[in-house]
């Protein structure tokens, strides 16, 4: 039987993710920006796409919370 029942949210806990999110969305960028200046295009274009999802979904969160 399904229930319907509320499963409370650990703001806290999501905040803390929200940092970690911009931690490794950094280090991509980084990564991302290595990979340009050493040509290899195919890398840094797929690390610049991961960049933008995982800025995309902190932003998610940032709305979610409530903002920043």
């Amino acid at each position: 039987m399904r229930q319907d029942a509320e499963v409370p949210i650990d703001r806290s806990e999501l905040s803390s993710l929200t940092a970690l999110i911009e931690q490794v969305t950094d280090r991509i960028t980084k990564m991302a920006d290595e990979a340009s200046a050493a040509k290899e295009e195919n890398v840094a274009t797929e690390l610049f796409a991961i960049e933008r999802s995982l800025t995309g979904a902190k932003r998610r969160l940032v709305r979610f919370l409530g903002g920043r």
